[in-house]
């Protein structure tokens, strides 16, 4: 039970840096993906496709 749990956090973990890392080199471009529980969540869940599926939406609605 508590080897489930601390994956959990290391995937939240996770997936928080990779978005603010790609904030980070992204940022003179202005395509930022915010962080939030949502996004954060779709990290988490699907991985790093998710992140590039997120940039191709945000490029489209913007």
């Amino acid at each position: 039970m508590l080897k489930k749990i601390f994956s959990i956090i290391k995937k939240v973990i996770y997936s928080f840096f990779l978005i603010y890392g790609y904030n980070v080199l992204a940022s003179p471009l202005n395509l930022i993906i915010p962080i939030n529980i949502i996004t954060v969540a779709l990290v988490m869940l699907f991985g790093f496709p998710t992140l590039i599926s997120l940039i191709i939406i945000y490029l489209l609605i913007f």
